[in-house]
């Protein structure tokens, strides 16, 4: 059982949290801390211009509510929003929170990924605590 489980979240068509619902869940130890992060991509600065101030918070708040409905599902859990590369600000907010377990989602590889590495492959590599890779 893990005290500290970090699981990110994506938010598209491709991911189905609840897979990595049920397995933190399971693998919580009793008064476990466990964290939903989803990371915000940074904008290039050539396109910041073109996105009104207004539109990034109101983005911001719906993306924090939808964080804190998936955590809503693990008593405890909480859910939290952080900007950076996907990959290599999973591995640092482990490291900072003394994140014991980190269980991520993975799309089946492509010819891509070949040449330019998944975030799940990334954190595979980097992470130094256990990682529980979900297909």
């Amino acid at each position: 059982m893990y005290q500290n489980i970090l699981i990110p979240i994506v938010f598209d068509d491709e991911h189905d949290q609840k897979n990595s619902i049920k397995l933190g869940g399971l693998l919580a130890a009793t008064n476990a801390q466990v964290t939903f992060l989803h990371v915000i991509e940074k904008i290039p600065a050539y396109a910041t211009s073109y996105i009104p101030e207004d539109l990034q918070k109101e983005l911001r708040v719906a993306l924090q509510q939808a964080i804190d409905d998936v955590a809503a599902h693990l008593p405890g859990a909480t859910g939290q929003l952080v900007e950076g590369h996907s990959g290599r600000t999973i591995v640092e907010y482990a490291q900072e929170h003394g994140v014991d377990l980190i269980i991520i989602e993975s799309h089946r590889p492509g010819f891509q990924d070949l040449f330019l590495g998944s975030t799940a492959a990334h954190v595979v590599r980097h992470a130094a605590c256990a990682v529980h890779v979900l297909r």
